[in-house]
Parts: structure tokens; C-alpha cells; sequence
């Protein structure tokens, strides 16, 4: 097997919350490893090694989304694994964790290595497969965890929908405590949610079907109940927070436990529901945009540390899907190739927090809720994935150009500040958005089309 090239980035602002770095520094990787951080480091070995100059940039962790959907098996019109993986380089991503709501479900051993085995082929960004905490995540029998974690299974979720039976959720909690995986919990009771947007004064204007905040609270509340009844012996975890009744009950358990944890999504950060006032189905999400308050309540749990992952929930759909009426039409956005520039939009530019913070929570913080122990950090030893980040270029967001296949995107046309100038995955740069910055050997694409068109190959 043949070495693999050593790559050397300099001059960057190099940030690594798990190790306490923030400093210009050099970042040495050498046969897919961190080799070492230092200045005037030098490569291990010079044939075919490569010199990336970072100047003006932030290097980091590479970014690991704990929440997306790729769609295969069963619905590859909308995504596939393989331009899904695409999405995810171009968008500074270097793991991510697919969720289990396919046709059919992510819910035995064979198919958890059939998303491996599609992952390995489109050698692109890691993906890391979400079982399915039910058999056909209908919320009645457990499926096989114990097969699917050997398999390679990183956590368990219905995500799209709640497990709404609390007996079959006491059982998930004692089974993924049992194996050391963390649940992900789709909070919505299925009695009080489904609706087309929020339940308020915009949904009866439209004259559309409304989601109550309560239906999301009252899940948190019980799956933390029952959390507690077991010790909190299992990690659990929400799923695309937005309220503000949720934050807080999320803020009192974690007094008790930092086994119990959430996340908050781009568009909840950033959008409300008076932003669905013109029918455009590119707002209708699964939760719903909420209110500016609810804004407020996620971006201070953020601040103080309740929420502590950053996760985008992408969800592609065709275009035929999106175009049907509001309340036919399937929830979700895409989010891999623009959530960077808008969580620094919402936090960043707010003062909310700083780029170290935010880098946490989309690096290490993901890393260790699904237990990535090589990942998320850039310890020397652990894997060589990086995400170099020009954190000063303007661009205007064009959803046309994405590398993934959904267009379904509500900031289409936005200007934002931020870009993931290149991915590196495994010590094998991905994605080099200004080849003038590399020196030495390299076939690197530099636009997100480029990496469809390798995967053509």
C-alpha cells in the first residue's frame, strides 16, 4: 500500500478546543494521522508532501455533523450517500452522521454496513450511520441495537418521529445505556404535532394547520422523567431544538446530568415563522420555525452551555415535492454547504459567542456524543480530517451550484461571511477552493461540482 503524502498547513490560526490551542501554528499530518502541531514544523517525509499556506484563515478540527439524511437506501432521487458525502466536504464537513429514516429503515446490521460500504465507494467524507432504535420505526418493538452497534451503529433514533410509547422509550434508555450509544430523540408528541408551521397568529392568517410549542416540551419532559428514573445511566439526546420551554428543561436536567443534551439547527437560529407568510415551502421544517423569542431562549442556552452541538438536519427534497402546496408539501431544508457562514451569522456576527466556542460544537462536542474518540480534535495520533476556514470571504449563497441534490434552500440568494476553503479527510485534501494556497503534488477538486464529477469517475 502506498504512503500517503504528508501535508503540512502553516500560518493559520490553528483552534483545538479539546486541547486548549488558539494560535498561529503549523499542523503537521503524515500517513492519514495529526503528525504534530508546532511553528517551523516540517514535513516527514518530502516526497509528494504537500504545503497548504493558511495565512488569514482558522484551522481546525475537521466538522462533524451529528444530523443528516441521506436518503439511500430507498429514496435516491432525493440524495444519495455518495452526493450526499459530496455536500458535506464542500460544506467544510468531514464526518457525518446519517439518520435512520430511509425506505427501508437503517434498522438491522446489514444495512448499517451497507452505508459503510456506500460511504467507502464514494471515498469523500466519512459517514457514520444512526440505527434505528425500532424496527421500521414504528415505535413498537426494539430493533436488534446490540447487531447494529458490532455493525458500526454510532447511535440510535426514529428521527422523524418520536418514540411515543413511554414503555418502548423506558426500554430504548435501558438497551442504549446497556451498549454505551447515545439516543437521539425526534421531540414532537404525535398527538399535538404534525402540523404545516407553528401554531400562532402567521398559521391562522394562512389559514394552515398549527404545530404547539407544547408538543415538543412534553417529550423533552417525559424522556427526561424517565431519564432520571434510570439514573441517567444513558446519554439522550434533542434533536433540532426551538423552543423556549425546551431550553429550560434541558437547562434544569443537565444540573442533575451531562448525559442529557441538544442541538440547535441553522434555521432555527436564524428564521421564524412569519418568514412562511408567503407560502414559500422552503420554510416548512419538522419542528417548525418558531417565534423571535424562541430565537432568543436557543441562541442563551447556547451561550451558557444547555445546548452544546451545533447540527444542521439536512434534508433534501426534489423539487416536484417542494413545489406542491404548503401543507402537501414534505418538511426539511438542506443545510450541509451553508451552515457554516450562518451559525456564524447567528453567533458570531451577534457576539453571541466566539469562533473557538462555535468550533466546539461542531467538532468535539459531536466527536464524544457519539463516540469518535479519533475525531473532533487534533491531538498527534488522531485522525488527519481538517477544515481550513477563511472566516473574512463574503459570498452570496446560490444553491444552484451545490454539490448535493437538494435545491431546497431558504437562503438561496443570502450574503453571508464564512467559507470552508478546504476539507481535508484521512490526510487526503477533499476539497481546495484556491489552489494557489498548495504547494507540491496534488489533483484537488476546487468547486463543489468538481466532486461529482470525480465521483462520476
Amino acid at each position: 500500500m502506498p504512503r500517503m503524502a504528508t501535508i503540512t498547513i502553516t500560518n493559520g490560526r490553528v483552534i483545538d478546543p479539546l486541547n486548549n490551542i488558539d494560535e498561529v501554528t503549523d499542523v503537521v499530518i503524515h500517513d492519514g494521522k495529526i503528525k504534530k502541531i508546532g511553528k517551523k514544523s516540517s514535513p516527514v517525509n518530502t516526497d509528494g508532501a504537500q504545503i497548504i499556506d493558511a495565512g488569514g484563515c482558522l484551522v481546525t478540527p475537521g466538522l462533524i455533523d451529528v444530523h443528516v439524511h441521506f436518503r439511500e437506501p430507498g429514496q435516491e432521487e432525493k440524495e444519495t450517500i455518495a452526493t450526499g458525502s459530496a455536500a458535506a466536504v464542500a460544506g467544510g464537513f468531514t464526518s457525518v452522521c446519517c439518520m435512520p429514516n430511509t425506505n427501508p429503515a437503517l434498522d438491522d446490521d446489514g444495512r448499517i454496513d451497507f452505508v459503510y460500504q456506500q460511504a467507502a465507494r464514494a471515498n469523500l467524507a466519512n459517514v457514520f450511520p444512526v440505527g434505528a432504535a425500532t424496527k421500521g420505526r414504528d415505535g413498537k418493538e426494539l430493533s436488534e441495537m446490540g447487531l447494529m452497534t458490532q455493525a458500526g451503529a454510532v447511535g440510535f433514533s426514529d428521527d422523524g418521529c418520536a418514540v411515543a410509547n413511554a414503555s418502548v422509550m423506558n426500554k430504548v434508555l435501558a438497551q442504549t445505556g446497556m451498549l454505551g450509544k447515545v439516543f437521539m430523540q425526534h421531540c414532537e408528541d404525535p398527538e399535538l404535532g404534525g402540523g404545516a408551521m407553528n401554531a400562532g397568529p402567521t398559521a391562522t392568517r394562512l389559514g394552515l394547520s398549527g404545530w404547539p410549542r407544547v408538543a415538543e416540551d412534553l417529550i423533552i419532559q417525559r424522556d427526561i422523567l424517565l431519564s432520571k428514573y434510570q439514573g441517567f445511566k444513558a446519554k439522550w439526546h434533542a434533536q433540532h431544538m426551538t423552543t423556549a420551554g425546551g431550553v429550560e428543561l434541558i437547562r434544569e436536567a443537565r444540573k442533575l446530568s451531562n448525559n442529557i443534551t441538544g442541538e440547535a439547527s441553522p434555521h432555527h437560529l436564524l428564521l421564524t415563522d412569519e418568514d412562511c407568510g408567503n407560502y414559500n415551502t422552503n420554510y416548512k421544517m419538522n419542528p417548525p420555525l418558531r417565534s423571535k423569542d424562541d430565537i432568543n431562549a436557543i441562541i442563551e442556552g447556547i451561550v451558557d452551555g444547555t445546548i452544546t452541538i451545533l447540527a444542521t438536519d439536512h434534508a433534501p427534497h426534489t423539487s416536484e415535492e417542494k413545489e406542491l402546496e404548503f401543507a402537501a408539501a414534505p418538511y426539511g431544508i438542506i443545510g450541509l454547504e451553508c451552515a457554516l457562514p450562518l451559525y456564524a451569522k447567528a453567533l458570531i456576527e451577534s457576539d453571541a459567542i466566539d469562533w473557538p466556542k462555535m468550533i466546539a460544537m461542531m467538532t468535539i462536542n459531536s466527536a464524544q456524543l457519539v463516540g469518535l474518540q479519533n475525531k473532533g480534535h487534533l491531538t498527534p495520533g488522531a485522525d488527519g480530517d481538517i477544515t481550513i476556514i477563511d472566516p473574512k470571504h463574503d459570498w452570496t449563497i446560490d444553491a444552484n451550484t451545490f454539490a448535493g441534490k437538494g435545491r431546497n434552500c431558504p437562503f438561496h440568494s443570502w450574503q453571508v461571511t464564512g467559507l470552508p476553503i478546504a476539507t481535508i479527510v484521512g490526510g487526503h485534501t477533499k476539497l481546495l477552493r484556491d489552489p494557489n494556497r498548495i504547494t507540491g503534488d496534488h489533483n484537488t477538486p476546487t468547486e463543489p461540482q468538481d466532486l461529482l464529477k470525480q465521483l462520476q469517475h
